[in-house]
């Protein structure tokens, strides 16, 4: 009963979540300084054909009317058809997504790797140098920025040394780049997080016991304590991701890469309010799915929320 009640808040959560980004995301789009339908119709039209494209884009209806014929479609996530393409932003959004997904993949997977290790050595020697290397790890990559740190190794990699392409994603060494860029950050965010809760399992009365006993301590930290530490890590490392897929929009434009960020900023730029709309409420739904997930996964795996 504990997980079904739980499952039914975090349900309701997220439809609101859902709700207000559709909200905001309206509202803050039109209150941004231009008119869509002169980008359209160019400096040269007349007023008559402004107005004809305001029409047919539906931009001189009251707003009311407007939120509402949106919040209907986006909940079909029909989020209308691109001012410039002339194509569903829906399709627009998928073509790009497999390869943002991807590289968000790759950089979470690379950001546990770094950061389970690190974050356990640091927590069993605490006070020593390896746990200064791991917390020097972890405030330094949470200090530089992602974009910084992408145009320092394209610089260095691609084109003083030439040991790695510099634009593109054709070929698996198009993504080592972009993929250390964006896992930099999440991993010194979550090597803090591991540190941190593994130091509070270590602490804890059933190590000590297990140690007492004489049990090899690599074996004690393994077995037992690391898999309790990493429950709360959890939900963590599902709000690190849905951060990935943010962060993949200015990596993908620092590296060429034709996913949602290339696309997303064209649009800002174009102002196609149908495509920026679209696209920040994928991305906000997507993000709130995968903290959704991480939640039930803790609930699942968590006897204590079991027992109830």
């Amino acid at each position: 009963m504990a997980i079904i009640e739980l499952l039914l808040r975090r349900t309701a959560r997220l439809l609101l979540t859902v709700l207000l980004i559709t909200t905001i995301v309206f509202v803050t789009v039109r209150v941004i300084p231009g008119d869509p339908a002169l980008t359209i119709a160019g400096m040269e039209a007349t007023e008559q054909q402004v107005s004809a494209i305001r029409a047919r884009l539906g931009t001189d209806q009251p707003l009311g009317v407007q939120y509402v014929s949106w919040l209907r479609a986006s909940l079909r996530f029909d989020f209308g058809t691109s001012y410039f393409s002339n194509e569903r932003v829906i399709d627009l959004i998928l073509q790009r997504f497999p390869l943002t997904a991807m590289l968000a993949l790759l950089s979470f997977a690379l950001a546990l790797t770094l950061a389970i290790p690190i974050g356990v050595v640091a927590a069993v020697k605490r006070w020593t140098l390896w746990d200064g290397l791991g917390l020097l790890f972890a405030q330094v990559g949470m200090a530089i920025p992602g974009f910084w740190l992408a145009i320092m190794l394209l610089l260095l990699f691609s084109v003083q040394l030439g040991w790695l392409p510099l634009f593109g994603a054709d070929t698996p060494l198009h993504w080592v780049l972009p993929v250390i860029a964006l896992a930099t950050e999440r991993a010194a965010v979550l090597v803090r997080f591991v540190r941190s809760s593994m130091t509070e399992e270590l602490d804890k009365e059933y190590v000590l016991a297990a140690e007492a006993k004489g049990f090899p301590v690599w074996r004690v930290v393994l077995r037992h304590a690391l898999r309790n530490a990493l429950l709360p890590v959890i939900t963590v490392a599902g709000i690190q991701f849905g951060y990935l897929l943010g962060g993949a929009v200015i990596i993908e434009q620092v590296f060429s890469l034709p996913g949602l960020g290339r696309l997303f900023l064209s649009a800002i730029h174009g102002r196609d309010f149908p495509l920026i709309q679209g696209g920040v409420v994928f991305i906000a739904v997507v993000f709130s799915v995968i903290n959704f997930l991480a939640d039930v996964l803790y609930a699942v795996i968590n006897p204590r929320i079991r027992v109830g």
